[in-house]
């Protein structure tokens, strides 16, 4: 299948908007032992757990937020080594399980910035964009469909081309895509945006704005067997 895709707007963000909402920042500060967290204006949740999370160790306060966030998918183990390793690397982009990069980009920015600066600062990219079929496509557009198409937009030093040739240039499944794309809204018929890491797209690996992008996808029966 083919897309007709125009690129309308690649920002590179410290934050996601909403990844953590009200009732993560009171449960957080319970776990911090600020006291009467329920009592706290929704405008200044935030600003008072940066408060109390700094009341702690920063290897300590990390390792709080990561057992509130991935204890289910994490062991204490697993824990303590990250929250070690936030504070030299970042993580978020060098952790081998790529399912984990969204939380742990947003755990470590809520370091971050608690710290002023003690985790290192990583940045995620918003990329606001359409995508016009050109065949009559009309079914959902999913995260895959969308990174095979920008294959034909984007540089070879792009990390995903060189990682991921054959699933971005093949009717190979590209399981990894609901992983690398932390987010895929769409906002009408033709136009999305997505949020990802910058590890994985950059606004300078975009070498065309508008460009037709290609998708192949594997039939039914080959996803069933894999």
């Amino acid at each position: 299948m083919k897309f007709n895709i125009t690129i309308r707007n690649i920002t590179a963000v410290e934050e996601i908007p909403n990844y953590w909402q009200n009732q993560d920042y009171i449960s957080l500060l319970e776990l911090f032992n600020f006291p009467d967290a329920n009592t706290v204006k929704p405008e200044n949740l935030k600003e008072m757990l940066h408060m109390a999370i700094t009341d702690f160790e920063p290897n300590e306060a990390a390792a709080m937020v990561l057992t509130y966030k991935l204890s289910e998918r994490l062991n204490e183990g697993q824990i303590a080594q990250i929250s070690n390793d936030m504070l030299l690397d970042k993580v978020s982009e060098e952790y081998p399980d790529i399912d984990l990069h969204y939380d742990l980009y947003n755990i470590n920015q809520l370091m971050f910035k608690a710290f002023n600066g003690k985790f290192p600062n990583a940045k995620a990219t918003i990329v606001d964009f359409s995508m016009i079929s050109e065949d009559g496509f009309d079914e959902e557009i999913t995260k895959e469909i969308v990174l095979k198409s920008f294959n034909n937009g984007l540089s070879d030093r792009n990390l995903i081309k060189r990682l991921f040739d054959e699933q971005m240039t093949s009717a190979k499944a590209f399981e990894e895509a609901e992983a690398i794309l932390w987010e895929l809204n769409k906002k009408d018929v033709t136009d999305f945006t997505l949020i990802t890491s910058e590890y994985w797209l950059k606004d300078e690996e975009f070498e065309k704005l508008e460009f037709q992008g290609e998708c192949m996808l594997p039939e039914e029966d080959e996803k069933e067997n894999n």
